[in-house]
Order: C-alpha cells, then sequence, then structure tokens
C-alpha cells in the first residue's frame, strides 16, 4: 500500500492530462468538439501502447534484477528502455502525420468532426516523444521505491495541464488546439522531471549514457515482457476504433461522443486498479528474484481482493447514478439522454474486470510474457472486436451491441485470465516455496 497509494493518485493525475481536456472541451457549444477530442483516443492510445512497452516491460526487469543484487544489469535495462523510447517516439510521430487524415475518417470521423480531431491531434503528435518519456520512465522511479517521486513527476505536469487548459482553450480562443497545447507543455515538464530525477544522485539505479547503447539481448526481453502491455494499448486502440466506426454507422455523431463519455468515466474508474496492479508488480518481482514465495503469494492475494472489491463498489455507483457522471463532461441533452442507459450496459458486471488486470499483472510481473499476451489478445481482439461488429445487427440490439460487447469481454476474458493464473502459477509458486524451505534446512 505503500507503494499504492502515491501510484494511484499518480495515475489518476496522468488521467486528468486526457480526462480534463475532454471536461473543458464538452462545455463549448453543441458536442462536436468533445466526439472530435473523441476520435483521437485510438491514437493517444497506441502512443501510450509505446511508452508500456519500455516501461512496463523494463521497470520488472529492474526490479528482478535487483532482487538479485545485480544493480549494474538492472541500469542497463533503464537505458537500453530511454533509448526505445525515443526511437519510438520519432518513428510513431511521424507515422501518423503523414497518415493523419485517413486515419481519422479509418476511426470513425465524419466531415463535421474531423476539422476538430485534426486541428487536435496535430498539435498533439508534435509532443509525443516528450509523453513517452515521461509515461514510459516513471515507472522506473516507482521500482526503486520512490512512489511519492512518480507520483511527482506526473502531478507537476497535470497542475500545469490544468491551469493552461482554461488560458488556452478560453481566454486565447484556440478551442480543440489550446488543449493539445496545454497538454505537450505539461508533458514535456514531466518528462524533463523524471530525466533529471534519474539521472540524480537520489536515484538508486541511475540514467548513464554507458547504459543506453543498444544491447540486443535486454531490447528483446524488455519488448517480451512489455509486449502484454502494449498489446493492451493497441487493442484498446483497436476496440475503440470498431466501436466508433460501428456507432457511427448504427447511431451518428451523438453516440460516439456517448463512446467518449464512457471512455472518460471509465479511464478514471480504473485509474485504483491500475495503481493497485502496478504497485504490486516491483513488490512480486523483487520477491520472486530474492525466493520470497510466500510473500509473492500473499501480494497476489491482497492485490486481488482489493480490486475485486473497489469495482464492485463502483459498480452499484455507476448503476445508481450514471447522470452525475456524464455531466463531469458534458451537459447536452443529447448525450444525457443516451449516454445513461449506454452507461448502465457498458459497465455491468465491472468487477470482473479486476480479474483481467490482477491476472495480467501478476503474469508480467514474473516474467512470464506469452501468458501475459495471450490474455492480453485474448478479451479484447478474440472477444470484444467480434462481437463489437456483429451483436449490432442482431436482436435489434443495435447501439446497445456495440455497449453490451465490453462486459461479455470482461467476464469470458477476466475469468479466464484469473482462473488460469490461479491453475498454473499458483501451484508452481508452492512448489518453489517447498523447495526453498526444504533448501534452507538442508
Amino acid at each position: 500500500m505503500s507503494l499504492a497509494v502515491p501510484m494511484t493518485a499518480a495515475q489518476l493525475i496522468n488521467v486528468l492530462y486526457s480526462v480534463v481536456d475532454r471536461m473543458y472541451l464538452g462545455r463549448l457549444p453543441g458536442h462536436l468538439a468533445l466526439t472530435g477530442l473523441g476520435l483521437t483516443i485510438p491514437i493517444v492510445s497506441i502512443i501510450m501502447g509505446f511508452a508500456n512497452l519500455c516501461g512496463t516491460g523494463g521497470a520488472p526487469l529492474c526490479s528482478i534484477c535487483r532482487g538479485r543484487g545485480d544493480q549494474e544489469e538492472a541500469e542497463r535495462v533503464m537505458g537500453n528502455a530511454f533509448t526505445l523510447l525515443l526511437i519510438f517516439g520519432g518513428a510513431v510521430t511521424a507515422l501518423f502525420l503523414i497518415f493523419k487524415r485517413p486515419i481519422l475518417y479509418l476511426f470513425g470521423a465524419s466531415d463535421a468532426t474531423y476539422p476538430y480531431a485534426d486541428a487536435y491531434m496535430t498539435v498533439y503528435l508534435l509532443g509525443t516523444v516528450f509523453v513517452m518519456i515521461g509515461l514510459g520512465m516513471n515507472p522506473f522511479i516507482n521500482a526503486q521505491g520512490f512512489g511519492s517521486m512518480g507520483m511527482i513527476t506526473v502531478l507537476l505536469g497535470a497542475v500545469v495541464n490544468i491551469i493552461l487548459d482554461p488560458v488556452f482553450i478560453f481566454a486565447l480562443g484556440m478551442g480543440v488546439q489550446g488543449a493539445a497545447l496545454a497538454t505537450v507543455i505539461s508533458q514535456f515538464l514531466s518528462a524533463l522531471w523524471a530525466v533529471a530525477f534519474l539521472c540524480g544522485k537520489k536515484a538508486l539505479l541511475r540514467l548513464r549514457p554507458s547504459s543506453m547503447r543498444v544491447r540486443w539481448k535486454l531490447v528483446g526481453e524488455i519488448c517480451a515482457l512489455g509486449l502484454s502491455g502494449f498489446i493492451m494499448s493497441a487493442t484498446n486502440s483497436a476496440v475503440q476504433v470498431v466501436c466508433n466506426a460501428t456507432l457511427q454507422r448504427w447511431g451518428g455523431d451523438v453516440y460516439v461522443g456517448v463512446m467518449t463519455v464512457l471512455n472518460s468515466v471509465r479511464e478514471i474508474t480504473t485509474t485504483p486498479v491500475m495503481g493497485i496492479t502496478n504497485a504490486a508488480q516491483p513488490v512480486i518481482g523483487f520477491n520472486f528474484g530474492a525466493g520470497e514465495y510466500k510473500r509473492v503469494r500473499s501480494g497476489i492475494q491482497f492485490m486481488s481482493a482489493v480490486c475485486v472489491g473497489y469495482t464492485a463498489a463502483v459498480w452499484l455507483c455507476l448503476f445508481l447514478f450514471p447522470q452525475a457522471f456524464i455531466r463531469l463532461f458534458t451537459s447536452d441533452p443529447a448525450l444525457l439522454a443516451a449516454g445513461a442507459p449506454s452507461m448502465h450496459v457498458y459497465f455491468f458486471g465491472f468487477f470482473m474486470m479486476a480479474l483481467q488486470f490482477a491476472g495480467q499483472s501478476t503474469n508480467t510481473a514474473l516474467g512470464r510474457a506469452r501468458q501475459a499476451v495471450f490474455f492480453s489478445l485474448l478479451r479484447k481482439a478474440v472477444i470484444v472486436i467480434p462481437l463489437t461488429l456483429w451483436l449490432p445487427g442482431r436482436f435489434g440490439l443495435g447501439v446497445n451491441g456495440v455497449f453490451l460487447a465490453e462486459p461479455i469481454s470482461n467476464f469470458l476474458g477476466g475469468g479466464a485470465c484469473f482462473v488460469t493464473m490461479l491453475l498454473t502459477v499458483w501451484p508452481d509458486l508452492k512448489r518453489r516455496e517447498r523447495l526453498h524451505a526444504s533448501g534452507a534446512r538442508g
């Protein structure tokens, strides 16, 4: 919990980067600005995916190396992750700037919403490298036990973003471009702070030029372990693309706007779950590397129980007070009318999603890359996307078919991920614990 509380606060603050933009833009007349911003969410998810590839892939490796007492190897892991962030940041920026227009129309833009999406995305993409460094290097601060410092890294940027948003959007009349510019400036400051700390004397692992030289074996290990985090973001992006395009067909711009609001609510409500599971990873990884398998099992139990309890409580609140959550982002009558029933469907059985996070985080923390990747693909690519395309045309569901795909995937994918973890990881940990105990007695 000493790691989870500041990391949860950091995750919540990090969500504010995009969510605050939507809160402010939702106050502009009509719903086109908010809907246009929602069309950029898949691109932002892909950018975050590359940051997760390096951060969630490298940080657990650092924890395992530290648990083994290999400080030098841990620094090489961190340095190689930083180099990868720079490479991926440049490539992603160029790719999306070149193919921006066809991508946004593919993602569900209409002639009415494209100008808003284009204005936001053009500015945001120019700060991609800063976004990725801030997100990708912060896990290395947390992995060293500096949870409060990791929170400050994100808090700095979020506070600046909250201050600059109304100035740029309303006072200077920049609209969606102002929201994007505020985000880029904020992420630049977060990235600068994170790098400065990791290069400074307080860090246990330092970011040194010598550790940044690419070592392909480490790159492969980072990417293999971080692939599950990347796939989660990439499949989230793919799901959003399919949802927006399908909703555009069955419901028009209003329902694309509803999905933007629902995604925003989901980002906020899942933040504590991500904070708990991300905090558990370095604890589980460190103790696994140190051979403390009983502590590993205790960590998994605590993480799972807290996540399920929290998401069950959130589900009740969303069911009872849907419009209160929607009004955080818009007061548009059309979005309020369509949003409440859609929220009831979309968040049904929300607690099952926590099982996916718990199982996924356990596999990642223990270096079980293939299992983590498989269940990332199962829930989103194998279950959600086909259902999103198939359900609207069946049983007269229409747009409700799009929203229904999410809870079905939570029950099937989340349940399968957690049960499989219990059937495979749990017995292995008990076996290792027995061997360790017999070795200690011998």
